[in-house]
Parts: structure tokens; sequence; C-alpha cells
């Protein structure tokens, strides 16, 4: 079974690794076919799409980095794996996406301040469709093995082309509206009508770059997972069935891919070692089955009917067994004394 699970990890690595190869090369190539033509034709809404993928580049590069790192296992110095790296990738990844939103805000003010010409626009038009078509392919891929693999590196560089789809079929769509215009009504230029559109490219990316830093920034801060994996948990904890009296101290983080999840059980005070240790082993791969990569931490505790405050809102006992309980060990208590 470990040679099965190692092997069925080391192809999951491999996988994240080829999409993340094949990020960098496309947005390599569209960051020098988008700058060729945006200086070429006078573009300022297709140079800042240049910039836009350029900046995608970037991040693709530190998301290949990433999930080739995060998958290296954990050592005396961590621990706890390198997770997250990850999540410090995605943010880094998120603010890059801002500064390049701020970048283009600049350039667009200038050319509304100062309007200049566009030539050939068909090329302008040419390269965003391609740039719109690679993106979202690539994208798709990436979205699926990131959700297939829970990298939120995958997940973010996924956004930024997704993004960079919806930002190139605007820009295309304004250098579209220009040739449009020029048509329907010459002698008149409407190249103000490119910056706008590049004010509105930035708005999409700094929104994209927001949802970006609030996703992979949360796990940086030990957020507790998701609310509806925590329940699963405590579901799972209940279904145990009158072994287990309850539990308290449910903490639950993620780094990455990875989850961390540890409690407190509480058992039969008289149980044996092995009965309540076989019972943490049976709840430990349930949770692991559910959520693979997840490392479980259970402390088993006796029970003696006694509940404190820690202990009431995952007390899974009636008033009456707690009773029963206390009452025996009142007895076992008083026969000791008396011997």
């Amino acid at each position: 079974m470990e040679k099965q699970a190692g092997g069925k990890s080391k192809d999951v690595q491999i996988r994240k690794e080829r999409v993340a190869m094949l990020s960098v090369a496309s947005n390599a190539t569209l960051v020098l076919a988008k700058l060729a033509v945006g200086f070429v034709i006078g573009s300022v809404s297709v140079i800042s799409e240049a910039i836009h993928s350029a900046v995608d580049l970037l991040a693709a590069a530190i998301a290949l980095f990433s999930v080739k790192t995060s998958g290296i296992p954990a050592d005396s110095r961590h621990p706890f794996g390198h997770g997250k790296i990850e999540n410090l990738s995605g943010t880094i990844e998120a603010l890059l996406i801002f500064a390049a939103a701020l970048w283009i805000i600049v350039e667009a003010v200038k050319k509304i301040i100062t309007p200049e010409p566009i030539t050939a626009i068909g090329w302008g038009v040419g390269v965003m469709l391609i740039s719109a078509a690679v993106n979202f392919g690539v994208s798709q891929m990436l979205f699926k093995v990131g959700r297939a693999t829970d990298s939120i590196a995958l997940q973010a560089d996924a956004w930024h082309l997704r993004t960079d789809v919806y930002t190139s079929a605007g820009v295309m769509g304004g250098l579209a509206l220009i040739w449009v215009a020029e048509r329907l009504c010459p002698g008149r230029d409407f190249y103000l009508l490119d910056p706008v559109v590049a004010l509105g490219v930035a708005l999409l990316i700094m929104k994209a770059a927001y949802d970006l830093t609030s996703q992979a920034a949360r796990d940086l801060l030990d957020v507790h997972l998701p609310r509806v994996e925590v329940e699963w948990i405590r579901k799972a904890i209940r279904a145990q069935g009158a072994v287990v009296h309850g539990y308290h101290d449910l903490r639950t983080r993620k780094a990455g891919h990875f989850r961390f999840v540890e409690f407190h059980l509480k058992v039969e005070s008289l149980m044996t070692v092995q009965d309540s240790h076989a019972i943490a082993e049976d709840l430990s791969e349930k949770i692991k089955t559910q959520f693979p990569n997840t490392t479980v931490t259970i402390h088993v505790e006796p029970c003696d009917g006694e509940c404190q405050e820690k202990c009431v809102a995952g007390c899974l006992l009636s008033e009456d067994r707690r009773q029963n309980i206390r009452a025996a060990r009142a007895e076992a208590s008083a026969r000791t004394k008396g011997g």
C-alpha cells in the first residue's frame, strides 16, 4: 500500500509540474506577441495586456517553483512540510497583479490626456483573439489539475489566465469598436476608447487580485478549514457511537494542499489503552480517506462524567449517562477507600 500511495503521489506531482510548465511557455509566447503588436500599432490597451501577460508569466514561474517545492517531504527543519509555499506564492502573485493594474491605470490616464492614433487595428484584434483562446485552454487545464490536486498555486495561476481571457476579450472589443466607428464616421477619431478600455481592464485585474489575495493569504494565518469540512469531521466523531463520550478543542488548518486536524477525544475511563488507540486510529483513517494529505492528531482522555466548560459543546452523553458514570466512579472510589 505504501508503494502505491508513494507512486500516486509522484504521479500527482509530475502532473502539477507539467501543467505549470505549460503555463510558463504559453505566457512567454503571448508576452512577446502582444508587446510586438502593441508597439507597432501604438495601442496602450494591447501593451497593457502585454504587461498583464508578463505578470502572468512571472506568476506562472512562481507557481512552478512553488509546486516543485511544496511537494518536498517534511524534514527536521520543516516538520509540518513545505505546503505554505503555495499560499505564499499565491499571495505574491496577487500583489503582482495589483502592481500591474496600477501601471496600466497610469499609462491609460496619460493616453486619455494625450490621445495617440492607432494603426493596423486588425493586428491588435488578431493577437487578442489568439491570446484569449490560448489562455482559456491553458486555464481550463490549470483549474482541472489544481482542483484535483488541491493546489492553491495552480488555481491562482488559473485565475490569472482566466482574467487574461476576459481582459483580452475587452481589449479586442475596444479595438473592434474603434474600427467600426471609423468606418461609420470617417474623418473622426475614436482613439479615446483605447485607454478607456485599458482602465476597464485594470479594474477587472484589481478585482481578481483581491479575490486571489483573500484565498491565498487566509491559510497563511492558519484560518480553520472550510465549515463544510469541519462539520464533516464533527459528524465522523459523533458517528463513532457510544464508545466515544465526547470531544473538545477541535482545531484545523491548511498549508497548501496539506490539512492538519487535531482534537481531544473523551472515552470510557476504564477502557484499555489498546481499545482507545484502536478507536483513535479508526477515526484518523476515516478523516484521511475523506481528506487526503491530512495529518490527524488525537489526544485520548478518560471521561469521568464531569463536563468542564470546554467539553459541553462536544459532549455526546445524555444527562442520565453522565449521572450513571459519576455514580459508578463514586462507588469505585468508596470501595477503594473502604478496602
